[in-house]
């Protein structure tokens, strides 16, 4: 388990996880969530209905559309897009706050947000796109999480391949076929990120402290 850095404050980065549905970017999240105290998980807001063992505030916050709409008019949103019909969206303060804070930010979001995110905070942004071995893997883990009927399922698979032609918007590139090495790769993507120079706040006068005293 990684515990906050103290020797040199640094801003917090934000981190999307893209893919098309059923790739493992969910379950990446969370077990990341588990093992790095460090990184906060951006909680959207969704006008779906909750699927089986999901719950309100934790897993998403579920709204209505009227909720919704008046939300986006009063720019509480980062990004918002509609995905097989519904709505959904990342809130802006506990992201700001996580950020000033010096913890990192993780957003499971696909290629629509993660565009817009890219409009407005290019710099703090890492992106990383995972993809599923082959396409009978894919369409077999959309079976066996048992979230979605047949037609929905062929149309998840339909949508995968213009999913999937958004991968040069990122940066990194994870083929999802172990899930423990896949959450390894990740998690290593994020410490880097977090030691590049401009993320030390404090490194400047560390350095100087260092060559005064030399």
């Amino acid at each position: 388990m990684i515990t906050k850095q103290q020797n040199l404050n640094r801003q917090g980065l934000m981190m999307v996880l893209s893919s098309p549905s059923g790739a493992g970017k969910t379950s990446l999240s969370r077990k990341l969530l588990e093992i790095d105290k460090e990184i906060f998980l951006s909680v959207s807001y969704t006008t779906r209905p909750s699927r089986p063992g999901e719950e309100n505030e934790k897993d998403y916050f579920f709204i209505d559309n009227n909720l919704f709409g008046k939300m986006r008019g009063d720019g509480e949103f980062l990004e918002y897009a509609k995905v097989f019909g519904f709505y959904y969206a990342t809130p802006k303060t506990p992201v700001q706050k996580a950020l000033e804070s010096g913890f990192d930010v993780l957003f499971d979001i696909d290629w629509q947000g993660t565009q817009q995110l890219m409009d407005s905070t290019q710099e703090d942004l890492v992106k990383v796109f995972v993809l599923p071995p082959s396409v009978e893997e894919l369409e077999k883990r959309l079976h066996n999480r048992k979230q979605d009927n047949d037609n929905i399922i062929q149309e998840r698979m339909s949508r995968a391949a213009d999913e999937i032609s958004h991968y040069a918007e990122y940066d990194y590139i994870i083929v999802n076929d172990n899930f423990e090495d896949s959450l390894k790769i990740i998690h290593s993507i994020i410490i880097a990120e977090r030691y590049k120079r401009q993320r030390q706040i404090n490194a400047l006068n560390i350095i100087k402290n260092l060559r005064n005293s030399l």
